[in-house]
């Protein structure tokens, strides 16, 4: 079984809003992802989707969109970005996703020896630039989150299961300086991370780092090249 990765992909089945006013690397990109998608992944891989799946505002706006990802090979597992507005509560979510995708929030969900834990996140503090009030709220009860996912993962994890982690935002500042997000990583020996967010022709973000003997992925999809990173092989 194989592990893939893509973010952001901005999906726009029922909503008008075409993402190729943003540069070339979104002229026919959806073509392109399915292109790579199809050629790469059978039916019994996972592909992970780090958020902002959808510009869709209301759930029924983002059905055309569920069925687009089901209609690709593997299993989908969602993790809600901060454009994923038509994400309400999780068994809202779970109960409208066709077949073969999954929802991830603040939990643990298992694909025989791979465990998938994961939160949203936020923008990491900086010693320079600090976090106003309300960012730092949210940021603190989104390593919360984070805690109740990793504790979650924890009771069921065996000596042979392989543990990645899941993020919108990524778990650093641009500095990949220490966060309470990577203290966590490292204190349960969580040794893969993905996450998205990040974009643009200008983003200087590395697409793989190793820093606290951890493996970190950026997979946004205009960064990454419109195609799915392999995250693990599992046996």
């Amino acid at each position: 079984m194989k592990v893939f990765a893509i973010s952001d992909l901005h999906l726009s089945n029922t909503v008008e809003k075409p993402m190729d006013i943003f540069g070339k690397s979104w002229e026919n990109y959806i073509e392109k992802i399915t292109q790579d998608w199809q050629e790469k992944v059978s039916d019994d891989d996972i592909v992970l989707l780090p958020g902002d799946l959808s510009w869709a505002m209301r759930m029924d706006e983002v059905i055309e969109d569920f069925n687009f990802v089901a209609s690709l090979k593997g299993k989908k597992v969602l993790l809600r970005g901060n454009h994923d507005y038509w994400w309400n509560t999780i068994s809202q979510v779970r109960s409208a996703l066709p077949q073969n995708m999954y929802a991830l929030q603040n939990d643990v969900l298992r694909f025989g020896k791979l465990l998938l834990c994961g939160t949203r996140g936020w923008v990491c503090p900086d010693v320079v630039n600090k976090l106003t009030p309300q960012d730092q709220k949210i940021y603190l009860r989104e390593v919360q989150r984070m805690q109740l996912s990793i504790e979650a993962m924890n009771k069921q994890r065996q000596p042979d299961d392989v543990v990645i982690a899941m993020m919108h935002y990524p778990p650093f500042n641009a500095r990949y300086d220490q966060s309470d997000f990577t203290t966590q990583f490292v204190k349960y020996n969580i040794p893969q991370v993905v996450y998205g967010h990040l974009h643009g022709k200008d983003c200087r973000a590395q697409l793989y780092l190793k820093k606290f003997g951890i493996e970190f992925f950026l997979t946004s999809c205009d960064l990454a090249d419109n195609k799915l990173t392999l995250i693990n092989e599992i046996d």
